[in-house]
């Protein structure tokens, strides 16, 4: 049989059987995979180091007759430990991943890959700070799904001022005018290049970005709960 070869990031590992394992795998160019990895529970077994989570590995694999194909090797191609070593990014870690797995169950697009290895590598820097990773995950899942909120005009199609204040609509997913709003052209320019897609190490760099994103947490969370979390 003909073997594959890809990228790949875990999203899920079941056991099976008595040393077996089916393995859940998010990939740039064949979308997700259900693997079989045979063995991989055994100490010696050559198969395990390549399949950890929070890493990206190379993966060679042959088709299966049904919806599961079989893992033949794989090799780490790097591992982001310093995910684990913090709490508080070890579980933004599980829920990108929880989140990529469901956002990927009926449509996938090779962004996906690209969005949740981003995360994990700006997990794994302590200096970017945990809200603007959270912040850029969501927008950028609420992007890729068409539902990214209007930074380019208010909701009446005017520009935005710098001296005004703006509520937010979750229906229209605009910026309406409102003297007591909580939000001003700041947090707007900061989701705008959220949308941008920006990584998050470039955002970083943004004066005042650590206390704009603890501000738009809310906000951006809650846009994400709306329109994407199942």
């Amino acid at each position: 049989m003909k073997q594959l070869n890809t990228k790949g990031i875990i999203l899920s590992r079941t056991n099976y059987g008595e040393a077996d394992r089916i393995i859940t795998v998010l990939t740039p160019d064949n979308g997700k995979i259900r693997l079989m990895a045979k063995g991989v529970r055994k100490i010696k077994s050559k198969l395990a180091g390549g399949i950890e989570l929070f890493a990206v590995s190379h993966i060679t694999y042959i088709k299966g007759r049904g919806e599961i194909d079989t893992l033949i090797s794989t090799r780490l191609i790097h591992y982001y430990k310093s995910i684990t070593a913090d709490i508080d990014r070890t579980m933004a870690g599980y829920e990108f991943i929880k989140q990529l797995n469901r956002a990927t169950e009926e449509a996938y697009e090779s962004e996906y890959f690209d969005i949740l290895e981003a995360s994990f590598s700006a997990l794994d820097d302590q200096a970017i700070d945990l809200n603007l990773i959270k912040n850029w995950f969501a927008i950028q899942l609420l992007r890729l799904s068409g539902q990214a909120p209007n930074t380019s005009h208010d909701s009446s199609g005017k520009a935005f001022m710098v001296d005004a204040n703006y509520t937010f609509s979750f229906d229209t997913m605009t910026f309406t005018p409102y003297q007591a709003g909580l939000f001003n052209i700041n947090h707007i320019k900061v989701i705008r290049l959220n949308i941008s897609n920006n990584p998050p190490k470039a955002l970083q760099r943004i004066t005042g970005i650590t206390d704009l994103s603890k501000e738009i947490t809310p906000l951006v969370q809650t846009m994400f709960r709306t329109y994407i979390r199942l």
